[in-house]
């Protein structure tokens, strides 16, 4: 986890934060850092503070020997992905997310 924060005088402010963990890419026999979910609210959004978060990631995957650096945005948050786009990111479009909801496993689990 990174978090960005402002030491105020009644204690830190948190402004922005990137939750991050590794996995395994079979594909490139090697770890992958897995970015969960990145934050920086609206009012501090410009200031360059994703991008730090997303440079120290991409730090963090060289250090680690990653093959690769991945994560999800939703298809309707256009900024998101223009902002991404802009640090070279590369959507993968042949992939497919499937999820199952609690109804969907449990069913599968009782069966």
């Amino acid at each position: 986890c990174l978090l960005v924060e402002n030491k105020g005088d009644i204690g830190p402010e948190y402004l922005a934060v990137a939750l991050f963990y590794y996995t395994f890419s079979t594909f490139e026999a090697k770890p992958t850092l897995w970015l969960e979910d990145i934050f920086v609210p609206e009012e501090y959004r410009g200031n360059g503070i994703g991008t730090a978060l997303l440079k120290k990631l991409c730090q963090t995957a060289v250090e680690k020997d990653c093959g690769r650096v991945e994560w999800t945005v939703i298809d309707w948050n256009e900024p998101s992905r223009q902002f991404y786009f802009s640090l070279g990111a590369k959507a993968m479009e042949e992939w497919t997310t499937f999820r199952m909801m609690p109804d969907a496993f449990k069913k599968l689990a009782e069966s």
